[in-house]
């Protein structure tokens, strides 16, 4: 059942996937549809799972699962990877590798590969104070306080 994302409790299970490239406003607007219609059929042993979404900076899903009401299970986890899969392939876009690295530049979002940040770290053209994006957040209340943070505060603080 698909549930507007703020109304979802703090305590709500998040799966964040990021983009190596920013979406277009018509793709935006497709994978928002496509959302929509996959997490309103969403289930877990066939009980609803109630999760909503959002996008940000046209380049990160957030899917958010209120699991007090209905738990995922391994296959309903299994349908929201396939799930991303499909855009993946249908957007032509890498979605499921956590280890590479988005952070700020002003206003934009960058990514680079884990390679490539920790080069520019050892380099010096990022420090600990840039912001980054700590996709290993587990519950919206994490993800609303930790995921844009200081390189310091996040686990990218190891390569500064």
């Amino acid at each position: 059942m698909l549930v507007n994302f703020d109304a979802l409790p703090d305590n709500s299970r998040i799966w964040i996937y990021q983009s190596n490239r920013s979406f277009t406003e018509i793709e935006l607007q497709n994978i928002s549809i496509k959302l929509n219609v996959f997490l309103q059929a969403w289930t877990a042993h066939g009980s609803e799972l109630q999760a909503g979404f959002e996008i940000k900076y046209k380049r990160f899903i957030i899917i958010a699962l209120d699991q007090e009401k209905q738990p995922a299970t391994g296959c309903s986890i299994d349908a929201s990877v396939q799930f991303i899969q499909a855009l993946e392939t249908l957007y032509s876009v890498d979605l499921m590798d956590k280890m590479n690295v988005s952070y700020k530049q002003g206003e934009y979002v960058a990514y680079k590969t884990l390679t490539d940040f920790k080069k520019m770290a050892k380099d010096k053209a990022v420090s600990k104070n840039t912001i980054v994006f700590n996709n290993l957040v587990n519950s919206k209340s994490e993800y609303q306080e930790f995921w844009e943070v200081p390189a310091s505060e996040s686990w990218h603080n190891r390569f500064m």
